[in-house]
């Protein structure tokens, strides 16, 4: 009797279009096995982080249909290493971008930061005095379409002005035609404006800062602003980034960006992943009304 062979696939796993799309970007060979075939097919190997992304679970609590765990934790970790996941991430922003009608690199961006809950522990746990939150802090920084240009994981304890100096400093150099920066008023007070200033006269980016109303109450929508929030709440889908479960930054930032290729692979491929409602629908809508002054 012949036994079927085949793997199942999970609501998080790749199509075949998606991963013709990854495959010709991830390498090819295992640089830790000194020319012998792999093990492990690699999309597979895929599938598997995508399912612990998705699903959220423990890597020891991997399907048995998948790649063993410490395998699929080690190309994790390996490709987070090496570039890999930069070096994906980055060739499909740009194609994302080109099927939009935009070039490759941006002009205008938004930037932010989200204090998110740690797990049991790791590097860099810090608490937020101010969203009294004990865990770590991610500072975004996207593309007026929510697309990630650059991201640090750090303390919860990092201040948003510091970190946005870091991140701003970090990112300037692999975008020279980005000119305009947006940020909430976290970033500018009215006492300290050393972060403007730094924008403008080291880095030269115009760093506007869109400042919540006062005299309205309760959640407001505002220019620019909801782009990035809108990028938070793409990532908070995974489960995996409901909370922060990584021991390492680099591995938090490593899997930032996996949430990110997965939504663009798909996006690029025409298969919709993406929350289908009344919000996403205004989004849409304001998105399409800021696209002439953009590109």
């Amino acid at each position: 009797m012949c036994v079927c062979t085949c793997k199942p696939a999970y609501s998080s796993s790749l199509t075949d279009a998606e991963w013709a799309l990854v495959a010709s970007l991830l390498p090819a060979h295992d640089p830790h096995a000194g020319g012998r075939p792999l093990k492990h097919d690699r999309r597979l190997v895929l599938d598997s982080i995508l399912y612990v992304l998705v699903s959220g679970c423990a890597w020891r609590l991997l399907p048995h249909d998948l790649v063993p765990w410490d395998a699929a934790y080690r190309w994790f970790r390996t490709w987070s290493a090496d570039g890999t996941w930069d070096r994906v991430h980055d060739a499909l922003r740009d194609r994302v971008r080109a099927a939009d009608g935009r070039a490759a690199q941006p002009t205008a961006a938004v930037l932010d930061a989200q204090s998110i809950k740690s797990s049991e522990g790791g590097a860099a746990i810090g608490y937020d005095a101010g969203k009294r939150v004990r865990g770590r802090k991610r500072h975004l920084l996207v593309d007026t379409t929510g697309l990630l240009l650059a991201v640090m994981v750090t303390t919860a304890s990092l201040q948003d002005r510091p970190g946005g100096r870091r991140l701003l400093t970090a990112a300037r150099p692999r975008y020279p035609q980005l000119g305009k920066v947006w940020a909430d008023g976290g970033y500018a007070n009215v006492v300290d404006t050393s972060l403007v200033r730094h924008a403008r006269d080291e880095l030269g980016l115009d760093l506007e800062i869109v400042r919540r109303c006062d005299d309205v109450r309760g959640f407001q929508v505002l220019p620019r602003r909801w782009v990035v929030e809108r990028s938070f709440g793409w990532l908070t889908r995974s489960r995996r980034l409901a909370r922060d479960y990584e021991r390492k930054t680099e591995h938090a930032e490593a899997m930032i960006k996996v949430a990110m290729i997965r939504l663009m692979a798909a996006r690029l491929t025409g298969r919709h992943i993406e929350p289908q409602g009344p919000i996403e629908t205004e989004a849409a809508r304001r998105l399409a009304d800021d696209l002439d002054s953009d590109k």
